[in-house]
C-alpha cells in the first residue's frame, strides 16, 4: 500500500462518549431521551437486545454512547492508563448541585485524562438555579466558561430534551478539536466492555472497537484469551458481516470468558492468534508471582463505601486483620457516599463479591440490582458488627474441600460371576463396615487399580444395607476394572472440610 492510499484510509471516527455522575442527577434519563431521539429513524424501536452501548447520529455526525459508562470497565482501562471514551459528560442537578458522586466521577476522569463537557441537568424543575450549580462547580475546582475556566457547559432537561440537541453539537465540536482518527485498513483494536454466558449462544462479549475494522471469520485475542468470530451483531442486535472503529458490536467464539476492560486485538491468522495469546500467558507467569502462590485460593473481592475518608482507612485497618488460608481478601473499591448501581456494577456479575457500607445507605436501585445480580450487600454504624458479618459471610464463601475417608476395608474371598460391569463377588469384612451404594477402592498389591460401587449385599442369604466387621458376606459391585480374589476394596465416603 503506498503513502497516499494509506492516508486515504485514515478517516475521521466517531466519538465514544461516557455520562458519568451522581446516581439521581439523570444519567439513565439523558441517555435514554438521547437513544430515543437520536438512533437512526425507525430503528429505536426496534432495539430487542440490550448491550450497554449504542450509536445515535446527530446533524449526520455518528456518536457512540457508553450506556453504563460507571462500571468495572471504566474502571478497569483507567488503571491500563488507556480510556475506553473519547469524551465524557459530567451531569450535575441544577436543583441539588454538585454531590460526592460528582467529584468522584470528575477526579475519574482528571485521571482518565479525557476532555469533558459538563451537563446542568433538570432546568425545567421549579428549584432548579444555573447559577448556583455554576458557583458550586467553582468551589468544587470545576471551572466552567465565564467561571474561571475554559469546561464547556450545556444546561438541559433529559425530561423534555431541551438543550440536548446544543450538548449533541457540542460533543461534535470537542471531537472534531480532538481530531479523532481511524484507519478501516488496519485489523480492529478495542477494550472488552460486558461478557454474560448465554444458554444457547455461549460467552457473549460486548466489544467496543476504538480502531480499524473486523469481520466474522477473523481472530481475536484479549490477553490470553482467543476466539474465532463466530457472530456479529450491532448494538440493535442485528447480525452484520463486518464493523468498523467506534460501533459497539456483540460477538460470540469465546470459550473463556474474557476479562472485562481488557483490550482486544483482531488477527485474520490463527496461529499469530495463538502465538499472542500465548506469550501473554507466559508473561503472566512470569510476573504475577503472588497469584501464582496463591492459585489454589478462592478470592473475595470487597467494595467498601463509607461516609468519609477516616470511616474508610479504619475499615481496611480492621479487614486487614481478617486473615484465613483458603481465601484471598481483595479490596477492589472504596467511596465515599451512599452505595449506589454503580457500586454493585464494580463486581461485574462475580457473586464471589461483597459490597459493605459503613454510616451511608442503599439506593434502591442499588438494592434491586444486588438481588438481580446475586451480589451481597449490606450497611452497619459499628464497625465490629460490620467485621462480624464479613467473617461469616467469607466463611459461607469459603469452598469446601472435600476428602476421601475410609469407613471401611473387605478382602475379596471369591468372584462368583462377572457380566459386563457388575461383578458378584464373596468377602470378608477386615475393619469398619460396609454397606449398601458406597463407593469402594479396589487394591491389588498395595496400589489402588480401580473404583467401583456397591449395588447389594447378602448375609446368611438374607438382603441386609450392612456389614459390620469379622462378617463374611455376598455382594454384588459395579465397576469397569474385573475384580480378582485377594483384592482388597476400600470403602470410602466423601468429607467435606
Amino acid at each position: 500500500m503506498d503513502k497516499k492510499q494509506k492516508q486515504e484510509n485514515i478517516v475521521e471516527r466517531p466519538p465514544i462518549i461516557a455520562v458519568m455522575g451522581h446516581i439521581d442527577h439523570g444519567k439513565s434519563a439523558l441517555l435514554d431521551y438521547i437513544r430515543k431521539s437520536n438512533v437512526v429513524a425507525g430503528e429505536a424501536g426496534g432495539i430487542t437486545q440490550h448491550i450497554s452501548a449504542y450509536e445515535v447520529e446527530h446533524n449526520n455526525k455518528k456518536i457512540t454512547f457508553l450506556d453504563t459508562p460507571g462500571h468495572a470497565a471504566f474502571t478497569a482501562m483507567r488503571s491500563r492508563g488507556a480510556e475506553i471514551a473519547d469524551i465524557a459528560i459530567l451531569i450535575v442537578s441544577a436543583e441539588e448541585g454538585p454531590k460526592t458522586q460528582t467529584i468522584e466521577a470528575y477526579e475519574s476522569i482528571k485521571k482518565a485524562g479525557i476532555p469533558f463537557v459538563v451537563a446542568i441537568n433538570k432546568i425545567d424543575r421549579p428549584e432548579a438555579n444555573i447559577e448556583k450549580t455554576k458557583q458550586q462547580l467553582m468551589e468544587k475546582e470545576i471551572y466552567l466558561e465565564g467561571y474561571g475556566g475554559d469546561v464547556p457547559f450545556s444546561p438541559i432537561s433529559a425530561k423534555s430534551g431541551q438543550g440536548i440537541s446544543e450538548l449533541l453539537d457540542t460533543l461534535i465540536l470537542m471531537a472534531e478539536l480532538e481530531e479523532l482518527k481511524g484507519d478501516k485498513s488496519k485489523q480492529a483494536e478495542g477494550f472488552i466492555l460486558e461478557t454474560r454466558l448465554d444458554p444457547k449462544k455461549g460467552v457473549c462479549a460486548t466489544l467496543i472497537i476504538t480502531d480499524g475494522s473486523l469481520k466474522i471469520g477473523d481472530y481475536v485475542v484479549s490477553e490470553n484469551k482467543l476466539a474465532s468470530i463466530k457472530t456479529l451483531e450491532n448494538f440493535l442486535g442485528g447480525q452484520i458481516k463486518e464493523a468498523h472503529f467506534s460501533s459497539p458490536i456483540q460477538i460470540t467464539g469465546f470459550k473463556e470468558t474474557p476479562n472485562v476492560g481488557s483490550i482486544f486485538n483482531i488477527y485474520k491468522s490463527k496461529k499469530d492468534a495463538e502465538k499472542v495469546a500465548k506469550e501473554y500467558q507466559e508473561d503472566k507467569n512470569l510476573n504475577d508471582e503472588e497469584v501464582l502462590e496463591n492459585k489454589s485460593n478462592a478470592t473475595i473481592s470487597l467494595v467498601i463505601k463509607a461516609d468519609v475518608l477516616g470511616s474508610i482507612e479504619a475499615l481496611k485497618h480492621e479487614i486487614n486483620k481478617i486473615r484465613t488460608e483458603k481465601i484471598n481478601l481483595k479490596i477492589i473499591s472504596t467511596g465515599v457516599g451512599n452505595i449506589t448501581e454503580n457500586d454493585i456494577k464494580t463486581a461485574g456479575g462475580d457473586t464471589n463479591t461483597i459490597v459493605v457500607g459503613f454510616n451511608v445507605k442503599i439506593d434502591n436501585s442499588a438494592k434491586n440490582f444486588a438481588e438481580k445480580m446475586e451480589i451481597k450487600v449490606n450497611t452497619f454504624d459499628i464497625i465490629y458488627k460490620l467485621t462480624e458479618w464479613l467473617e461469616e459471610e467469607i466463611k459461607l464463601k469459603t469452598p469446601k474441600i472435600k476428602t476421601e475417608k475410609i469407613i471401611g476395608k473387605m478382602k475379596v474371598l471369591r468372584v462368583f460371576s462377572q457380566t459386563k460391569d457388575k461383578q458378584v463377588l464373596g468377602g470378608k469384612v477386615l475393619e469398619g463396615s460396609v454397606s449398601t451404594k458406597s463407593k469402594v477402592k479396589i487394591i491389588r498389591r498395595d496400589y489402588e487399580i480401580g473404583e467401583g460401587k456397591i449395588l447389594g449385599l447378602q448375609s446368611q442369604k438374607l438382603e441386609v444395607n450392612e456389614v459390620k466387621e469379622g462378617v463374611e458376606f455376598g455382594t454384588m459391585i459395579e465397576s469397569k476394572k474385573e475384580i480378582a480374589s485377594g483384592d482388597i476394596l476400600n470403602v470410602v465416603i466423601i468429607v467435606e472440610e
